[in-house]
C-alpha cells in the first residue's frame, strides 16, 4: 500500500478555508443586530451546520487522510457525520419549536 501524505499547499489552503468558515459561522451569529440573547434564526443554524459538516470533512480528508483509505471507511466516517448533523439540527428544531 503507497501512503500518500498531503503536501504543504494542501495543508496551508485547508487551514485556510476552515479559518474562514470559523468566521463566517461567528459573524453569521452576529448578524441579528440585537443586543438581547435570542437563539439563531433557523437559517443561520443551517448556515452554522453546514460549515461545520464541511469542516469535519476536510479534517477527516486531509488531516486524518482517510482520502487514501477504503470506501468503507470514508462511508463510514461520513454516515456519522451526517447522523451527527441530522440530530443536532433535530435537537435544534425540537428545541426552538416545541
Amino acid at each position: 500500500m503507497i501512503e500518500e501524505l498531503p503536501g504543504k499547499r494542501r495543508l496551508l489552503s485547508t487551514w485556510l478555508i476552515l479559518m474562514t468558515l470559523t468566521l463566517l459561522s461567528m459573524l453569521s451569529a452576529q448578524l441579528t443586530n440585537t443586543a438581547v440573547w435570542l437563539p439563531l434564526p433557523l437559517w443561520s443554524a443551517v448556515l452554522v451546520l453546514a460549515s461545520t459538516g464541511f469542516k469535519v470533512h476536510r479534517v477527516l480528508m486531509v488531516y486524518l487522510n482517510l482520502r487514501v483509505s477504503s470506501a468503507g471507511w470514508k462511508g463510514g466516517f461520513l454516515c456519522l457525520l451526517a447522523i451527527t448533523l441530522l440530530v443536532i439540527f433535530s435537537g435544534y428544531v425540537a428545541a426552538r419549536y416545541y
